[in-house]
């Protein structure tokens, strides 16, 4: 597993010995940041279920700002700690070891500009991942990883490559204040 594009493309990520592990692969995440492109660079995120962090480095890689990594299984973290030390980019990253959902359920309204969810499939997790977003909208843009056969609410984008799925969901736009008068 390696970065796809940008500063650090082609740099290899370590990945955890364990079969609950499945990190991204490279040409679904390529797809999907392609697809987000104008929406990178200066970019606040946040990677929740993050495993190796790969999604959250990527973005990096191709011109965020910073990244959020929420992941709680030990090995995970510790591919994760591995991959933030081998890309050099501790100083723009900060890891929680924390279960995502309580976390997620306490960010505020445009916590971050995009956020990457991609629980285990088939898990409900993501169902209330979706619906607390919904509710606060964390993060303008909410990008999910699923199984194709995980059935959610439609988004402004969808794309199934193999057994895998990616479903991007946007916040509407804040309503526009009423001019004052003079």
């Amino acid at each position: 597993m390696r970065i796809v594009a940008g500063k650090y493309a082609g740099r290899h990520l370590t990945s955890p010995n364990d079969f609950r592990v499945r990190p991204t692969a490279e040409h679904v995440r390529a797809a999907v940041l392609d697809f987000l492109a104008a929406e990178l660079e200066g970019a606040s995120i946040i990677d929740l279920f993050a495993g190796t962090g790969a999604l959250g480095l990527e973005a990096i890689s191709r011109g965020a700002r910073r990244c959020d990594f929420i992941e709680t299984r030990p090995a995970s973290l510790f591919a994760l700690k591995a991959n933030v030390a081998r890309l050099g980019v501790k100083d723009r990253t900060r890891i929680f070891k924390k279960d995502a959902l309580p976390f997620a359920g306490q960010l505020r309204t445009n916590a971050y500009d995009l956020a990457f969810c991609d629980p285990p499939y088939e898990s409900r997790m993501l169902d209330r991942v979706i619906e607390g977003w919904e509710r606060t909208h964390f993060a303008r843009t909410l990008v999910v990883e699923h199984a194709r056969t995980h059935p959610l609410p439609p988004g402004t984008f969808h794309r199934v490559f193999e057994d895998t799925a990616i479903t991007v969901y946007r916040a509407p736009a804040p309503a526009a204040e009423p001019a004052a008068s003079v």
